[in-house]
């Protein structure tokens, strides 16, 4: 029995703890699991919806008024639980997270000290051991068929795919300094999406044309990235700062490079949500279904987004401009390794933003405290669709994205949200507040 690990660590004074608490440190448990293995930021989105997937149709499955995920995602079908004829559905919700991530995650073996933790506190808020134990059974047996599922869509294919080589010619992506690492996930597309038809659903306009001659409309792009780039306020730097989210950031000094980990942007606009569904009061049901929703809508956007990218495989503002400007430019945010258009967190932001906004609506003001943990303070947002612009907006401030990435980026994001939205409400998903 699990609850026999903790013995009499649950001894003494027992607390009424709202079980809905747990949420958000669950999910952030995984949080810091990716964080630690370098989650690339669309492997992340995947990571994030599996992990919440079982939880979601737990909870479906126990509360008629939560519409399962099997009404509009075709690959989940549903789960069928055997190990614990009676069980407290919400308490193997929430060790399901942590049970699908220590399956599936390349070190999810350290999320056993959250399982554990999990228990204690379980255990010090009155519930008995004999109540964990068969929800504990429960959410094993639903986390092991999520991880099957999760194994056929495509994801262990992508390490037998032919390697990614860039295409030669100037106005093509090429790895930048000071990593010049190779394209991350370049077969992403063959992703199998959650929500979205095909990856190919909402394809963004083309490209600006690439040219050299100074008076193209590519030149002027370009241009504007070194100029803002150079002339950045600090209010800008912040704001470039603050949606940084690349998960492996590398400093140089003389001969000596050093990397720190960060979080991904799906990771922030996860936390995002966990901070918006506690200050919303929000249940644990629906608390789960609004974060497994935001999960399955960053891991549709990051393969929509994906599939363009290595489609136009354009070159970043970095590569362009050493080459055709100013040969010492440097970009204030390091250059992330793949393909410059579309703009991932303009696409992702917005997709994410349209959704929380239906199910938790429009005006819905917060403080994001995502970015504390890495010494920057927090940040007061009036909307998720204000939150979303900035993100969008930093990638120029950055140095990192020309502008019609950003603005097609935000186009192709809000069509792909606005499409999930409207799947949602045709399969009886309603407004969580």
């Amino acid at each position: 029995m699990l609850a026999l690990l903790i013995g009499q660590a649950a001894v003494g004074q027992k607390k009424k703890v709202e079980l809905s608490a747990h949420l958000q440190p669950s999910v952030f448990a995984v949080t810091m699991v990716m964080i630690h293995d370098v989650v690339n930021p669309p492997a992340a989105s995947r990571f994030y919806t599996y992990c919440l997937m079982g939880a979601y149709e737990i909870v479906a499955q126990n509360n008629k008024q939560i519409t399962s995920p099997t009404q509009f995602i075709r690959s989940i079908d549903p789960i069928t639980i055997t190990a614990a004829p009676a069980y407290n559905y919400q308490i193997a919700a929430l060790y399901s997270i942590l049970e699908t991530g220590r399956l599936i995650l390349p070190s999810g073996y350290m999320l056993e000290e959250d399982q554990k933790k999990l228990i204690i506190n379980l255990l010090r808020e009155g519930h008995k051991q004999q109540t964990i134990d068969a929800a504990v059974a429960a959410a094993q047996e639903v986390a092991k068929k999520i991880a099957a599922n999760a194994a056929t869509d495509g994801y262990l294919k992508l390490s037998t795919r032919v390697r990614y080589r860039p295409q030669k010619g100037d106005a093509y992506w090429f790895p930048t300094p000071p990593g010049y690492m190779e394209g991350v996930e370049p077969h992403w597309k063959t992703i199998r999406p959650m929500m979205l038809d095909t990856c190919s659903q909402f394809p963004p306009k083309p490209p600006v044309e690439f040219s050299k001659d100074t008076a193209s409309a590519f030149y002027k792009l370009t241009k504007e990235v070194y100029e803002v780039g150079k002339n950045l306020n600090e209010q800008q730097r912040f704001i470039a700062s603050y949606w940084d989210c690349n998960p492996f950031a590398i400093n140089t000094s003389g001969h000596m490079s050093i990397g720190f980990k960060k979080i991904s942007p799906g990771g922030h606009w996860m936390n995002i949500t966990g901070i918006a569904t506690s200050k919303a009061g929000l249940d644990l049901d629906k608390g789960i279904m609004v974060h497994a929703l935001a999960a399955a809508t960053l891991m549709d956007a990051f393969i929509s987004c994906w599939d363009e990218k290595y489609r136009s495989s354009r070159v970043r503002p970095e590569t362009v401009i050493t080459r055709m400007i100013d040969q010492k430019w440097q970009p204030l945010l390091q250059t992330p390794p793949f393909p410059e258009y579309t703009s991932g967190h303009s696409v992702i932001s917005t997709a994410v933003s349209e959704v929380l906004t239906f199910l938790l609506g429009d005006n819905f003001a917060f403080r994001d405290d995502t970015e504390v943990i890495f010494d920057l303070p927090t940040r007061d947002f009036k909307s998720f669709r204000q939150a979303a612009e900035e993100a969008a907006i930093s990638r120029l401030y950055g140095g990192i994205h020309y502008r019609d990435a950003i603005e097609n980026g935000q186009t192709q994001g809000r069509q792909i949200g606005q499409f999930i939205v409207e799947k949602l409400k045709s399969s009886g998903v309603k407004p969580a507040i």
